[in-house]
């Protein structure tokens, strides 16, 4: 591998734009204060509400022909172009764990669906702070911070979910549509819910796991190299300390028990970001600052895997 470039001042310079990711506006964490609930939001998408057409001045001829049907069928917008960056070319999967609409889903997300190694729930509803604020929020939102950094280097960035759907994706769902996109790294992003003064962040590694449709063979040391150098990072820029219950002090937990990277057949991590159960790390998880942190912290990493 040849040593990984200068980094270039781009990732630092979209950080301000990307603060403005909520419907908050600049300044908005997407998320309540400290001490403040947020309940999820489980109702159906608003329908967009469509002006009334105006009644024609007369009837059409007779003789006139009839419209094309394709007359009133408005063109879809033009995709905007990605900036060219060190990351073009590169596809990037972002997994947001969980879903805000889960709880309102329980038959659907207890279903169960095949791992490999086994069986486990389609999804679960994921945890949340002592006030309510829920880790499928907090992943939502990291995700599209994560988003806008990634876009800014040239990357094609696809999120699993954007809070689009009724539940999940399925954990096995999460896996095909990276493996679907051919990325260059798939990363998940989640909170973890231990107890109370466990602190600090982890990135779980996939384990070597051959059984039904899984076999992670060949993404078990890219996933690792793309582990490190998100841990790393992520210790640099948000200051947080590497998992002290989890990993012996590395920062890295290796896990044969998730579907998501069972079944994955490109290099994929999932990254804990915090304990949303102990206060301390549940005040970082609630801070936009802090959030935009970890954000940067994660695309720092998966840039320098990709540009190695």
């Amino acid at each position: 591998m040849r040593a990984t470039a200068p980094r270039r001042p781009v990732l630092a310079a979209v950080v301000l734009a990307s603060v403005c990711l909520t419907a908050a506006g600049c300044g908005g964490d997407g998320g309540p204060a400290p001490g403040q609930a947020q309940p999820l939001s489980g109702g159906s998408e608003a329908s967009a509400s469509s002006s009334p057409t105006p009644a024609a001045s007369k009837s059409p001829s007779p003789t006139s022909p009839p419209a094309s049907p394709s007359a009133s069928v408005k063109p879809p917008k033009p995709t905007k172009p990605l900036p060219k960056g060190p990351l073009t070319g590169r596809t990037v999967v972002i997994d947001p764990g969980h879903n805000p609409r889960n709880r309102d889903r329980t038959a659907e997300i207890n279903r169960q669906v095949d791992i490999g190694t086994g069986h486990k729930e389609c999804d679960t509803t994921g945890t949340a702070t002592d006030s309510g604020y829920a880790e499928a929020r907090f992943t939502l939102d990291v995700s599209r911070r994560l988003r806008t950094l990634l876009e800014a280097e040239g990357a094609k960035v696809v999120l699993t979910q954007d809070d689009d759907r009724p539940f999940g994706p399925c954990v096995d769902e999460r896996a095909r549509i990276g493996n679907g996109a051919r990325a260059d790294a798939v990363v998940s992003v989640h909170a973890d819910g231990s107890a109370a003064g466990n602190r600090g962040f982890h990135v779980i590694l996939p384990a070597v796991v051959r059984g039904g449709a899984a076999d992670t063979a060949d993404i078990v040391a890219p996933s690792r190299d793309l582990g490190e150098r998100i841990a790393g990072k992520f210790v640099r820029i948000t200051g947080s300390a590497p998992s002290n219950y989890i990993g012996g002090n590395t920062g890295l937990d290796t896990r044969k028990d998730l579907g998501g990277l069972n079944l994955s057949t490109v290099p994929k991590v999932f990254v804990e970001c915090g304990n949303m159960r102990d206060p301390k790390d549940a005040a970082l998880l609630m801070s936009a600052d802090w959030r935009q942190k970890a954000a940067l912290g994660i695309a720092e990493g998966i840039s320098s895997y990709l540009e190695r």
